[in-house]
C-alpha cells in the first residue's frame, strides 16, 4: 500500500495510476483485434519485392508483425511518457500526429504489377501500424487522430476520416468503399464554443442504435462540436466524412458547404447552436424534410457534470 504524506505524493500517485490505466487500455485494445490485424497486414503478396521502377526485384522479407507492433507502441508511448507532467505535455499530441507514413506509397501503386503488389503489402502494414499509433493517440489525448490534409482510410482499429473531395470523387474499384462509403448519411454541425460533450455523445448514441451503418458528415471544425462528434465516431467506429471550409470561396463558403451536405440527402441531422452558418444549415435541412435535432447552448449541463461523465465514455 502506498503511503501518502503530502499533496505532491498524491499527485505522483494519481499520475502513475493514470499512466497505468492508459497502458492497460492500449494493451486491451491491441489484444481485442490489433494482433490479428498485424498478422493479416504483414504478409508477402509476392515472392520478390520491387521498391521502385528502376530497382531490380529482390528477395526481401516483411518485418516481423509482432516486433513491429511493439516498436509502434514503444515509439508512441515513449513520446507521451517523456513529456507527461512537464511544460511540454501539450506538445506530445502534436508530435505524435506526425507519425503517418502510410501516404508515402499511395501514388506508386499505379506502376508495374510487381511494384503494385509489393507496395500494396507495404501500405497495408504501414496503415496497420498507423492505426495502432492512432489508437494510442486517442487514449492519451481523448481526441481521434486525423491527418492534416487528405484522407485516412482504415478497416482496423479506428474510424475512417475522409476528406469530402475524396468522398465525392472516389471511384477506384478496389478502394471504392473506403473513399466513397455507402450508407445513410447523418449530417452534423455546431459551433466552436461548446462544453457539454456528453449531450452530443448521448444524442449520437441514440441515432446510431437506430442507424448502425450510418455515415457521419460534419463541417470539419478542429474544436467545439465537430471535434466532439469526430471523437464520438472514433470511439464507436463510425465512418466520418469531413466537409472542410473552402476558404477561397469567400464569405459564402460556409453556405456553399451547407448546400453540398444537404445534396447528400441525409436521413437525419444534428445542429448545435453556433453561428449563422449553423442556422442556415438547420433551415435547409428542414426545407428538405430531414428529421432534425437542434441542440441549444441553454441545453448544456454544468462543466462539473460533463467532466465527471466524460471519463465513463
Amino acid at each position: 500500500m502506498t503511503k501518502i504524506t503530502s499533496l505532491s505524493d498524491l499527485g505522483i500517485l494519481a499520475a502513475e495510476m493514470r499512466a497505468s490505466r492508459i497502458e492497460q487500455d492500449v494493451a486491451d485494445e491491441f489484444a481485442c483485434g490489433g494482433r490479428a490485424n498485424y498478422d493479416a497486414s504483414f504478409i508477402e503478396t509476392s515472392e520478390m519485392a520491387k521498391l521502385s521502377i528502376v530497382a531490380e526485384p529482390e528477395n526481401a522479407d516483411m518485418p516481423d508483425a509482432h516486433q513491429s507492433a511493439a516498436a509502434v507502441e514503444l515509439m508512441m508511448q515513449t513520446m507521451f511518457d517523456v513529456l507527461r507532467d512537464t511544460r511540454m505535455q501539450e506538445c506530445a499530441g502534436d508530435l505524435a500526429r506526425d507519425f503517418d507514413p502510410s501516404e508515402i506509397y499511395a501514388a506508386e501503386l499505379e506502376q508495374t504489377q510487381q511494384l503494385c503488389q509489393t507496395l500494396e503489402g507495404i501500405r497495408a502494414a504501414l496503415e496497420c501500424m498507423r492505426d495502432h499509433a492512432a489508437e494510442i493517440y486517442r487514449l492519451e489525448t481523448g481526441r481521434p487522430f486525423s491527418t492534416i490534409k487528405g484522407s485516412r482510410v482504415s478497416s482496423k482499429l479506428t474510424a475512417s476520416v475522409i476528406d469530402a473531395r475524396d468522398y465525392l470523387a472516389g471511384h477506384a474499384k478496389t478502394r471504392r468503399e473506403q473513399y466513397a462509403p455507402e450508407g445513410p448519411v447523418v449530417a452534423f454541425s455546431g459551433g466552436a464554443e461548446w462544453h457539454d460533450e456528453v449531450l452530443i455523445w448521448d444524442r449520437l448514441d441514440h441515432i446510431v442504435k437506430r442507424i448502425p451503418n450510418m455515415i457521419l458528415v460534419t463541417t470539419a471544425r478542429d474544436k467545439g462540436c465537430d471535434a466532439t462528434a469526430r471523437a464520438w465516431a472514433a470511439s464507436r467506429s463510425v465512418k466520418v466524412v469531413e466537409f472542410k471550409l473552402e476558404t477561397w470561396k469567400g464569405s459564402s463558403a460556409g453556405f456553399i458547404r451547407n448546400d453540398k451536405i444537404v445534396a447528400l440527402k441525409p436521413v437525419e441531422g444534428i445542429v448545435c447552436e453556433g453561428s449563422g452558418v449553423q442556422a442556415n444549415l438547420a433551415q435547409k435541412l428542414r426545407s428538405a424534410g430531414v428529421p432534425l435535432h437542434i441542440l441549444r447552448r441553454a441545453d448544456q449541463r454544468a462543466d462539473d457534470f460533463t467532466a465527471t461523465n466524460r471519463n465513463t465514455r
